[in-house]
């Protein structure tokens, strides 16, 4: 168990096939389970509708046949034939004549005459074992409504026996008084139950007074659980409303249903059973089952192996890359991952060729900080790792600038310390880098996060390089160079900053592809200009062109020319889009074969300033420490990095100040308590408390610090920095930062306080 769990842990293939193959298999099993239950639900539906309509068809039978027996029988004693038999009234000659015509002729099992007295005067019938006596008995309530001058139908029991009776009075004189009642008895058997199985489909089971008279299903041993059914479901002895319920009889499955038929007598309890068998239906429904699961789990099977092999193809990569980066781990700097691809597999091996490549060569001159490098080194490899993914980039960056401050800071103080010129250069070099690594950061920052429509005053040469920079490493491995003709004094104009660098990064980026795909290499040239009261920006490349039939449609939305897959046809609509709602004027000029040349005009800003870029501060010689400047007062340090910590330290010890350091909020609280300090610098960012809770408990005691604290921080997009720095005016020194901007922020700390003093 503990070998499965650390194979999970450690391989990616298995945190992939094994989530995935379980989800195949719970949708496929759900499928089976759904379509199952789909199967059963409309099987059960029809056998439910075929045994109603069963029932209904026999509750009409049974209807039908009563007023045929009435329509068969109610003139017969009008027969002329016949009357005067009745007449008389002799029983001799009554019971010969029904003997002889009556029992065959009219099909019916037993008769009986009673006169205007109620004396039964002659009877017959077919079985010796029928009772007449108990029959006439059964046939009260048939009579009376006879003596009314009604012809009825009844449904009796009689020895276990079902009876239908037809009660018909006979009528004499013109007022039609009857002198007596002619009763025939049909017997219910199992001829009739057959017949009534054939019609309607399923076995009928007869119920008399609590007992069974016929079933077509011959089985005494489950006449106990028929009559338990019967009522179970018959109901009250008006109820009419169907019902059908799933049963188990012997090994076999049945719907069944019951009824009751229509009796005068009021103690008699007759009715029916039908019973619609779905053991077939059944079994073939199980037959299905299994083929379903048996298909789920080759489908299953199948899909684990297909995915399987996928995942061992796609992180066929990343293993090489690991086993490259466990040869550089142990020292091997000669170690180069063959770049196979031009995908983000490839990218991250030139990547990773290339740093190894630069801290190859600076192995030697970097001894002394070999191992913080090596811990920005990982970073600076987890970042790449990651920059593709914008969920993370925030957490990448604060993690970045700490390591940076550091390396910036220490490279301030080496150079001041080291008369060594080519060391010196070194340094210089280093610091360059890291302050080009804090370039890179902000722009995955300003890519990655969403913004809310702002327009501020912007330097548009500005965004121009920012976009540059942001594609300066697809530039170079396209072979495309970036010609920089841009005026050096260009007026500020009022637009959303994000925005138009997006519109400079899309045109950028569009022609680097046209380039890259139609010829070995190419360059860009970019150039702004003053027009009147617009700044235009012109940027041509010397690509393939843009056909003369395709110029009047390039801004037009969904309109692309490159592979399906490879673009949408929405970068330019958007980028027209973005300069008109600036109130600007975007244009495109080609020729087939002369590249293509896109031209913004965007209005200046009224009355601005111009601007001017300043170059990146790398001199350390502008400020050399004066040990006098902190004499007599004393800061606290709050950071959990200790290369900071060290570092801020060693800088503002040099100019005088006495420091106190702190590698957490609980520590710096109490070193407030017990010391007077004159200023206070607080990361933002800690294990266990962190720069706003320690704000807020050490207003209680030394508010007057509070209010003179500066914060630092990575985490340069946090909403939530930003708002707290915005409610309670705190200034804030984001990392990384160079000692000069440290210096400078201390000292306008310090003269805030001298000047409130």
């Amino acid at each position: 168990m503990e070998k499965l769990r650390a194979r999970f842990e450690l391989h990616f293939s298995t945190k992939v096939i094994v989530p995935l193959v379980a989800l195949m298999g719970l949708l496929m099993l759900t499928t089976v389970k759904l379509l199952d239950l789909r199967v059963t639900q409309q099987f059960q539906l029809e056998a439910t509708r075929s045994l109603a309509a069963a029932d209904s068809f026999f509750r009409g039978v049974q209807k039908t046949h009563a007023q045929e027996l009435v329509l068969r029988y109610r003139n017969l004693p009008k027969e002329p034939r016949y009357q005067a038999q009745f007449q008389s009234g002799d029983p001799p000659t009554l019971r010969n004549w029904f003997e002889q015509d009556l029992l065959g002729e009219q099909k019916v099992d037993l008769i009986f005459y009673v006169n205007e007295r109620g004396e039964s005067v002659a009877s017959a019938q077919r079985d010796p074992l029928i009772s007449c006596s108990e029959f006439e008995l059964k046939c009260a309530d048939a009579l009376k409504h006879a003596w009314q001058r009604e012809t009825i139908t009844d449904m009796v029991e009689v020895g276990g026996r079902l009876f239908e009776v037809v009660a018909i009075p006979v009528l004499v004189g013109s007022n039609d008084n009857p002198i007596g009642v002619l009763t025939f008895g049909l017997e219910l058997g199992n001829a009739a139950a057959d017949q009534l199985r054939n019609v309607a489909q399923c076995q009928v089971v007869l119920l008399a007074n609590g007992r069974v008279v016929v079933s077509t299903k011959p089985a005494p041993e489950l006449n106990r659980e028929f009559i338990e059914l019967y009522t179970a479901q018959a109901g009250p002895r008006m109820q009419r409303d169907f019902s059908s319920k799933g049963i188990l009889l012997g090994d076999e499955h049945y719907f069944c249903s019951a009824g009751r038929f229509e009796s005068l007598g009021k103690e008699n309890d007759l009715g029916y059973l039908l019973l619609l068998s779905y053991e077939k239906r059944l079994a073939a429904l199980h037959e299905t089952q299994q083929m379903l699961v048996g298909v789920t789990g080759i489908g299953t099977l199948i899909g684990a192996i297909v995915v399987w092999l996928l995942v061992r193809k796609l992180t066929a990569p990343l293993r090489e890359l690991r086993d490259s980066a466990e040869a550089v781990g142990k020292g091997d700097y000669t170690q180069r991952v063959e770049v196979k691809s031009r995908d983000e597999c490839g990218e991250l091996a030139s990547v990773f060729n290339q740093m190894t490549e630069n801290v190859a060569r600076s192995r030697a001159e970097l001894e002394s900080t070999v191992q913080t490098l090596k811990a920005t080194q990982a970073q600076l490899i987890q970042s790449e790792k990651l920059s593709g993914i914008g969920e993370f980039v925030a957490g990448v960056a604060h993690e970045l600038n700490n390591p940076l401050t550091s390396v910036m800071g220490f490279s301030e103080l080496l150079g001041r310390a080291d008369t060594d010129p080519q060391r010196k250069r070194y340094l210089e070099m280093i610091l360059k880098s890291a302050q080009r690594c804090h370039k890179i950061v902000q722009g995955l920052l300003s890519f990655a996060r969403r913004h809310q429509p702002e327009r501020k005053l912007s330097n548009l040469n500005d965004l121009i390089e920012g976009a540059v920079e942001f594609l300066a490493y697809q530039l170079r491995t396209s072979n495309v160079e970036v010609l920089n003709k841009i005026s050096t004094k260009l007026p500020p104009t009022m637009v959303d900053p994000h925005q138009i660098q997006q519109v400079f990064l899309n045109i950028i980026n569009n022609a680097r592809q046209a380039i890259e795909a139609h010829q070995r290499k190419g360059s860009i040239t970019l150039s702004s200009e003053v027009s009147g009261a617009h700044v235009r920006v012109i940027l041509r490349d010397d690509g393939p062109g843009i056909p003369e039939g395709n110029l009047s449609k390039v801004f037009d939305p969904f309109f692309t020319t490159k592979e399906p897959g490879k673009g949408t046809g929405l970068g330019l609509s958007l980028c027209y889009g973005i300069i008109k709602e600036h109130g600007g004027t975007i244009v495109v000029r080609s020729k087939p074969g002369e590249g293509a040349t896109f031209i913004i005009e965007l209005p200046v800003a009224p009355d601005g300033p111009t601007s001017q870029n300043q170059p990146e501060d790398t001199d350390f010689t502008h400020a050399v420490p004066n040990a006098l400047e902190g004499a007599g007062r004393r800061i606290l340090i709050i950071d959990d990095e200790e290369q900071i910590l060290q570092m801020l330290k060693e800088t503002l010890s040099a100019e005088g100040y006495q420091v106190d350091v702190a590698q957490d909020g609980e520590t710096a609280l109490e070193c407030i308590r017990h010391t007077s300090y004159d200023l206070a610098l607080c990361d933002w960012r800690m294990p266990g408390l962190n720069g706003e809770q320690v704000y807020e408990r050490a207003r209680v005691f030394d508010p007057e610090l509070c209010e003179k604290m500066i914060f630092l921080t990575g985490d340069v997009i946090n909403q939530k920095v930003q708002q707290f720095l915005k409610d309670h005016q705190k200034h804030c020194l984001p990392k990384p930062f160079s000692l000069h901007e440290f210096r400078r922020a201390v000292r306008g700390a310090i003269s805030s306080q001298d000047g409130t003093n």
